[in-house]
């Protein structure tokens, strides 16, 4: 089966094809530079641009260059039904389905959290069933037991800001830009951890949940204690990030102990940290554990994603009726089995 993926949770437009027998075939996304100035995500904006960019990507996607999989090609269509932005969410499912319906194949709303999930099932060496997933991303840090596809049960997750989140804020106080993340990984090398201390948070009780809110707190305190010289922000980013890893390596490190489990799935856009990368493959060395990273390109929001896991259910006959909707808040665990 051959399945047209459309990722338009946020702020970044992913259109991808996947193939069940010839696997990942090809991928674009478009990232919204427009949200820069705002130092963050304007929903409007974002449901706007994806308006502009959803079908020439598919077109460009689907020609000669890329897949050169023409609709009739084609077999199925999957798009992210939530959890996101609601106007933007709106903007993939309405062309997905009206793509299916033109085309006469099936459509199906798909997860964005099981899309990045499942999204190192695109590498060429995969994690078997059941592992470990840490899931750390702009909107949401978790970690869940995966038995099989749809066989989720959360072990913890974040009680305010997720990871992600908390480096775009804190990015945006030390004057880094949008997103945060790779801005203060980058401001973070010139840096030295420990000359501050930043708490960890909720890692001196027991539990598996997060909280990153005291983070950006520390960071606003930081900067309005001194003037921000290059070298300030530089050490300030620095900790910030180690504060961060060191929290959900602690975390991670719990959960496979509580679990037992010997495999590791990092994904979602924090996971494309090459700090984090570095301190959970120790881990796993320390512990026999291995673990399991999508492509930095494949860590973002992306449509590739989206494509392999509408793929898995429209095989299993999972299918949307003519009508659509978008799920700004959808947990994991509502959705339906698929197996092993």
């Amino acid at each position: 089966m051959r399945v047209l993926g459309i990722e338009t949770s946020c702020d970044d437009t992913g259109i991808a094809v996947y193939d069940s027998a010839d696997g990942f075939l090809s991928h674009l996304r478009f990232s919204q530079a427009l949200h820069l100035e705002y130092g963050g995500v304007v929903p409007e904006l974002a449901s706007r641009d994806h308006i502009r960019k959803t079908l020439p990507l598919v077109r460009k996607v689907l020609g000669p260059d890329h897949a050169g999989s023409r609709p009739g090609k084609i077999d199925g269509v999957a798009y992210t039904a939530g959890p996101g932005l609601a106007g933007a969410l709106l903007v993939g499912a309405a062309i997905g389905r009206s793509l299916a319906h033109a085309w006469k194949i099936p459509a199906i709303g798909v997860h964005h959290m099981e899309g990045h999930l499942l999204s190192p099932m695109l590498e060429a060496e995969r994690p078997e069933f059941p592992f470990l997933a840490l899931l750390t991303s702009g909107g949401h840090t978790l970690l869940a037991h995966v038995e099989a596809i749809g066989e989720y049960r959360i072990l913890g997750e974040s009680v305010d800001d997720a990871a992600g989140e908390a480096f775009d804020k804190s990015a945006k106080l030390l004057g880094l830009g949008y997103p945060g993340g790779p801005a203060i990984e980058q401001a973070a090398k010139n840096g030295e951890p420990g000359k501050l201390r930043f708490p960890r948070p909720m890692t001196d009780r027991p539990g598996l949940d997060f909280s990153f809110s005291g983070l950006k707190t520390a960071c606003a305190l930081a900067v309005a204690a001194t003037p921000l010289t290059a070298s300030r922000v530089a050490d300030i980013a620095a900790e910030f990030q180690q504060a961060v890893v060191d929290t959900l390596v602690i975390k991670a490190e719990r959960a496979l102990a509580q679990t037992g489990l010997e495999r590791l799935v990092v994904a979602g856009g924090v996971s494309a940290n090459r700090l984090l990368r570095d301190r959970l493959g120790r881990l796993g060395l320390k512990h026999g554990v291995r673990c399991y990273f999508p492509r930095p390109e494949l860590c973002t929001d992306n449509g590739a994603m989206i494509a392999y896991a509408g793929c898995m259910r429209l095989l299993a006959g999972q299918r949307d009726g003519p009508a659509f909707e978008a799920r700004p808040r959808w947990s994991l665990t509502d959705l339906p089995q698929v197996g092993g």
